[in-house]
C-alpha cells in the first residue's frame, strides 16, 4: 500500500482550520538560488495560504557573512510581530548552519532546530515536536502501526530525521536499531518499521525488509534524473514482489505532512 501523505497533510491542515489563527506572521529565511530550497519555500507559502497565515519570506545574495545573515535574522525574529521562524535548509557552505539556526528562540523555532529547542524536546520539555517526529507519528497511526508493539529500525542518523526520531521512539517501540549507511541491514528482515534518512536514492531494496514492514521515507535525492527516496519502490512495479510492504512515496509522502506539522507548530508556539 502507497500511503497517501497529501491526505494525512490535508487532514493537519483541516483541523487547523477550526483554530483562531495566529495573530503573528512566519518568517522564513531563503539564502542564495538553490531551486529545491526556493520549492520547498513554494510549497509553504501554499498553505500558509490555504490557512490565512500571514507568511514573509526573507531572501538574502548566496554571498552575505554568516555574522551578517544571523544579525538580519535576529532583527526580524525578535521583532514583536514574528510569531515563529524558519531557516531554509541547506546554507551556503560558509556558513555554519547551526551557528544561524541558534538565533531563533525556542519559543519561535517552529523546525526545532537551535539547541534550546532541541534541548528542551530531548528532555521532554518542548511543546513542539521536530517536523520529522510529528510525521512519523502520523503516518505510524494512519497505517495502524501500533508503536509499543513495533520493532522499528532507523536508517540514517542526522540531525533532521533519524537523530530526533531515534530519541522520540525509545521508550516507545518495543525494540529500536539504529543503522546507518554502512551498517549491516541484516536486522531489517525482523523489523516492522523502517525510517529511511539517509538520503541515498534506493539504498534500501524490497528483499531487505520484512514481508509485511512499513517504510516511512525521508531520504530525498537525485536518481537518474528524478528525486527518490531511500527506499527503492520501483523495484516493486519492476520485479512484481509479492510483499504486503506499506510505504511512502517520494514525492508526495513525507513532504507534504512535514508542511503540515511545521504550521502545526506555528499555531502552537505563536499562541503561547
Amino acid at each position: 500500500m502507497i500511503i497517501d501523505g497529501k491526505k494525512i497533510a490535508t487532514e493537519i491542515i483541516d483541523k487547523l482550520k477550526q483554530l483562531e489563527k495566529p495573530k503573528k506572521f512566519l518568517a522564513a529565511f531563503l539564502i542564495g538560488e538553490n531551486s529545491a530550497s526556493e520549492s520547498f519555500i513554494k510549497q509553504k507559502e501554499k498553505t500558509a495560504a490555504a490557512l490565512g497565515v500571514d507568511f514573509r519570506t526573507y531572501k538574502f545574495l548566496n554571498d552575505i557573512s554568516q555574522d551578517k545573515l544571523r544579525k538580519e535574522a535576529l532583527k526580524i525574529v525578535l521583532g514583536g510581530k514574528c510569531g515563529g521562524a524558519i531557516v531554509q535548509l541547506p546554507l551556503p557552505a560558509h556558513i555554519n548552519s547551526q551557528y544561524v539556526l541558534n538565533a531563533i528562540p525556542r519559543e519561535k523555532d517552529v523546525d526545532v532546530l537551535g539547541e534550546r529547542a532541541l534541548g528542551a524536546f530531548y528532555a521532554g520539555r518542548n511543546p513542539a515536536l521536530p517536523p520529522a517526529v510529528g510525521a512519523f507519528e502520523e503516518i505510524s497511526r494512519a497505517a495502524n502501526y501500533p508503536l509499543n508493539t513495533s520493532r522499528v529500525a532507523v536508517v540514517g542518523l542526522g540531525n533532521l530525521v533519524g537523530k530526533p526520531i531515534a530519541v522520540w521512539c525509545a521508550g516507545k517501540v518495543r525494540e529500536l536499531y539504529l543503522l546507518d549507511k554502512g551498517s549491516d541491514f541484516a536486522v531489517l528482515k525482523q523489523t516492522d518499521i523502517a525510517v529511511c534518512g539517509a538520503g541515498v536514492p534506493g539504498l534500501i531494496k524490497p528483499e531487505m525488509l520484512k514481508e509485511t514492514a512499513l517504510v516511512v521515507d525521508f531520504g530525498y535525492g537525485l536518481k537518474n534524473g528524478k528525486f527518490s527516496g531511500d527506499f527503492d519502490s520501483e523495484s516493486l512495479k519492476i520485479k512484481n514482489y509479492k510483499l504486503k510492504i506499506n510505504f511512502t512515496p517520494t514525492p508526495g509522502g513525507t513532504g507534504p505532512i512535514l508542511v503540515a506539522k511545521l504550521f502545526e507548530n506555528f499555531f502552537t508556539l505563536a499562541k503561547e
